[in-house]
């Protein structure tokens, strides 16, 4: 009888906590939609819904391609140079920080900070890299375009610190194209 009475306990225990987990990241989501959209008032940041058909991006605009995710092309980058392809090799140097009132940068393209840029293998079926980049890429196009990013984290780099952490991003991207 005591070891059942320890089993229900041990049991609703558990539920507890889950549903604790549950409303918590459910939260943090909605604490992270409301950061991009502080950023986004804060920075004066004008959300357009389709890109400009002539290809001239305002200072401030930024295109809505998914769900809080937010690009703005800052250079096309050489449009008689390399294009991306499927299975280009893309080589990125990008500067990561947070959107808070504060930012704090995370990771910056020189290299004193980082002596190798980011390099993976553009394709339509594996991702090396954070699929908002992948959606960004398709706007950039163009060997030495530049771009910034609003990114979520579920459209963001997936290691054990976006597993835990819900924390949107900004970037600053510069892209190299090398086909073979």
């Amino acid at each position: 009888m005591k070891k059942l009475i320890y089993l229900v306990l041990l049991g609703i225990s558990f539920c507890c906590l889950y549903s604790c987990s549950a409303r918590n990241y459910a939260n943090q989501l909605e604490t992270e939609r409301k950061l991009i959209k502080d950023y986004i008032k804060r920075e004066k940041i004008n959300v357009i819904k389709e890109e400009p058909t002539d290809g001239v991006w305002g200072e401030k605009d930024y295109l809505e391609i998914d769900d809080n995710l937010y690009f703005h092309l800052v250079s096309a980058g050489e449009k008689d140079g390399d294009s991306v392809r499927n299975v280009s090799t893309i080589v990125m140097r990008y500067r990561r920080y947070t959107l808070d009132a504060y930012a704090d940068t995370l990771s910056f393209w020189s290299t004193n900070d980082s002596g190798e840029p980011l390099t993976f293998l553009y394709s339509n079926t594996t991702s090396a890299t954070c699929s908002g980049w992948y959606q960004a890429i398709g706007y950039m196009k163009y060997n030495n375009s530049e771009a910034k990013l609003i990114c979520p984290s579920k459209l963001g780099f997936q290691d054990d610190e976006t597993l835990t952490n819900v924390t949107p991003y900004g970037y600053d991207l510069k892209m190299l194209i090398k086909n073979f």
